[in-house]
């Protein structure tokens, strides 16, 4: 009950709340304090992890344990405001400040005059309490990834894993000593213990989590995410009391109520009660006791017999059968087949003492001879891309539906046997008729091994009486048919239900000895065309090299007559000029002949002038030594003539 000191006369003092009050605010702060440092301590862990290891579980799990201790920090923080309050009623009155002159806290010392109005009619309890919730979502919101890997963790992990169960056994005896608290006391010690129990279960989960996590579970990581959910719906609805609690009174006489009371953390307990816990916050709330609503204690009543009622009822449903258009369904009485039900609605006893076992109605199979132990998954192949392996039906490719056969041959006139690889398909369905479902139902544990099995044992007879030239000729025709023919009157005479449609010879592969003969010609083939293309090549580069050198010699020989033809044009030209130059200047034509081939044949010559006005009356003397001997062996008499230096 709240104490309004305006309205109610009451001894405050001798009340065990108010006495106690000091001593429980300070544990309430200690407790905040350590807590909020842990809570710091893992986001800022978080957030270097993030930076080196993003997609693994350490975000997650750091920042989903440090929302749930935030969580747990606002609740410390509000029953600390209310334990705060009693505190200052108990306090000498000299030491009580009015409300025009009490500070408004940490908001108010930075706000101005105005905003400290507001902030105390809001109240800072609202403020924090908005103000951590807010910060718990917006972290849960980021880690929040359900499509992250799996991944290995380490022995890091199972030490961290060892840290958080530790700090849940401390928790845990921490919210059984608030539990045990008597609401006269402290009331809310109880609401604090709740949300004690939410950072318990999400310790506990990390830590199981982190000790089976690794590189081929999945789960563990799966669970870490989903567990910050149960601290986001507690910050919620804290932020939800925090909104609301604007809209009620706020008188300073008035003892204040815890804000952070979570009905998401009420419900952590053993057993769980739901609706008595829906009931006291409705009376607690808005003083609505659904306890004196007869509606509601005729519905307790009624329950267990309607419960009972509906129960029957679903009982009594599991006889009406649905049997799908592709299907048949066999209806057992006591476990006695009675009859065969079509497609539709149909009514039986209830489970167990009718049940209907389900029979394919004319769905038709395709099944091979013999499947490989391994078989590949078939990929379509594009339009305009390769073929794919599976199309390839090459004598030396492996193909994983074919059988392999003895067969009957002849080698230099003696008889003898051959293996070949033979892919036998068959199209089957169960028969239409109601006594085909019966047998292929009871008669039959697996029908696709039946008709395998009988097709092998049907093979290795038709195959003992054919030949390899048979197979390969004329009999290939009539095999199909009388294999399936075999097939169907075995499975027949065993009663299996089974409806041989028609059956395919995919593909016959002779044996290895004709596969090589065949290879070997093939190889002789494609050997002879490519001699013969090797060989018309080289004809053609001979042909090609011949005519090229043709060509260039006759090239030649015309730019080499057709140089001298213009030399002798040229000659003749200069000829007739010259001719012509004589008849018209005669001598003087001669003579500049003569002056242009002195001047044309003295143009690099090294010249020595003498001249008589040198030396006086004296002749020039010539130094002979600096002329070097001419090849011609006449020419030194020559040069020592006295006329030859002039």
């Amino acid at each position: 009950m709240q104490v309004d000191l305006e309205t109610q006369r009451v001894d405050v003092a001798g009340l065990p709340r108010f006495q106690r009050a000091a001593f429980h605010a300070g544990r309430l702060q200690r407790w905040g304090g350590g807590l909020l440092g842990l809570a710091v301590l893992g986001l800022v862990a978080a957030l270097f992890v993030d930076l080196f290891a993003a997609l693994t579980l350490w975000p997650v799990v750091l920042v989903n344990l440090s929302c749930a201790l935030l969580v747990v920090v606002a609740g410390l923080q509000s029953a600390c405001w209310v334990s705060r309050w009693r505190e200052d009623v108990l306090a000498p009155p000299t030491l009580v400040e009015t409300p025009e002159t009490a500070p408004a806290g940490f908001f108010a010392a930075i706000l101005g005059a105005r905003a400290r109005r507001l902030l105390q009619q809001i109240g800072a309890p609202t403020l924090w309490l908005a103000g951590w919730s807010l910060l718990a979502l917006y972290c849960l919101a980021q880690v929040f990834n359900l499509a992250l890997p799996a991944t290995a963790l380490g022995l890091s992990a199972s030490v961290f894993a060892v840290l958080l169960l530790l700090l849940a056994f401390a928790l845990l005896v921490l919210e059984r000593q608030l539990a045990q608290e008597h609401p006269s006391e402290w009331p809310e010690a109880g609401a604090v213990a709740q949300l004690l129990r939410v950072a318990i279960l999400c310790l506990l989960v990390g830590a199981l989590c982190l000790l089976f996590g690794s590189d081929s579970a999945l789960w563990p990581v799966r669970l870490a995410v989903l567990m910050g959910l149960l601290p986001a719906l507690v910050a919620g609805e804290l932020l939800l009391r925090a909104l609301l609690s604007l809209f009620s009174p706020q008188r300073e006489a008035l003892e204040p109520r815890l804000l952070a009371h979570s009905f998401v953390a009420d419900l952590l307990r053993w057993p769980p009660q739901p609706l008595l816990s829906l009931q006291n916050e409705l009376h607690n709330r808005f003083g609505i006791d659904l306890r004196q609503v007869w509606a509601f204690a005729y519905m307790r009543r009624a329950f267990l017999p309607i419960l009972g009622l509906i129960l029957a009822v679903g009982w009594l449903l599991t006889g009406v059968h649905e049997i799908s258009l592709h299907n048949r369904g066999i209806y057992e009485r006591f476990g006695k087949p009675v009859t065969v039900f079509g497609p539709g609605l149909h009514l039986g006893l209830p489970w167990p003492l009718g049940r209907v076992l389900t029979v394919e109605n004319g769905v038709v199979h395709e099944l091979a001879t013999s499947v490989g132990e391994t078989p590949q998954p078939i990929e379509p192949a594009a339009a305009e891309g390769p073929a794919p392996a599976i199309a390839n039906r090459l004598w030396d490719a492996s193909h994983v539906n074919d059988k392999s056969q003895v067969i009957a041959s002849g080698d230099d006139h003696q008889q003898s046997f051959q293996i070949v690889n033979m892919d036998v398909r068959f199209v089957y369905r169960i028969g239409l008729d109601d006594v085909a479902a019966l047998a292929a139902t009871y008669n039959s544990n697996d029908v696709p091994a039946l008709i395998r099995s009988t097709a092998s044992r049907v093979l290795v007879h038709d195959f003992a009486s054919r030949t390899l030239d048979g197979l390969l000729g004329e009999d290939r025709t009539r095999l199909a048919e009388d294999i399936g023919h075999a097939v169907q009157a075995d499975l027949s005479r065993l009663d299996s239900g089974v409806e041989i449609l028609a059956t395919v010879v995919e593909a016959i592969h002779p044996p290895a000895g004709a596969a090589n003969a065949y290879h070997g010609v093939q190889a002789a083939q494609i050997g002879a065309q490519a001699l013969i293309s090797r060989e018309r090549g080289a004809a053609a580069e001979q042909t090609n090299q011949a005519q090229l050198q043709a060509s260039e010699v006759n090239d030649k020989a015309r730019a080499t007559a057709r140089e001298i033809q213009a030399e002798a044009q040229t000659a003749d030209l200069r000829f007739v000029a010259e001719q012509k130059a004589y008849a018209g200047a005669g001598q003087a034509f001669i003579l500049e002949q003569y002056f242009g081939q002195l001047i044309q044949g003295l143009g690099k010559a090294q010249l020595l002038i003498l001249d008589h006005r040198l030396g006086g009356d004296s002749a020039p003397t010539l130094d002979l030594r600096t002329f070097t001997l001419p090849a011609d062996p006449l020419a030194p008499r020559k040069a020592a003539q006295p006329g030859a230096a002039h």
